[in-house]
């Protein structure tokens, strides 16, 4: 039998990953090709800047996640 709730997690978690490798780069590549090698390090920095907060929260949802669980057992 399979766990739909491990199935539903990684198939989040995948679409998650591809949409932001989409946008990583669609966006890079199209500031690549339309503006050149400069503007696209900069578009490479600026989504890097902008990731930090997420992973940061998610970072700490899983660190509070880790908790709650280490402390129901």
């Amino acid at each position: 039998m399979r766990d739909l709730r491990k199935y539903a997690k990684q198939t989040t978690f995948r679409l998650i990953l591809g949409g932001i490798l989409l946008v990583v780069v669609a966006g890079v590549g199209f500031t690549w090709i339309f503006y050149g090698k400069g503007a696209a390090l900069s578009a490479l920095l600026c989504i890097g800047a902008g990731l930090v907060p997420v992973i940061l929260i998610l970072g700490l949802f899983v660190l509070i996640n880790w908790i709650l669980r280490k402390h129901h057992e």
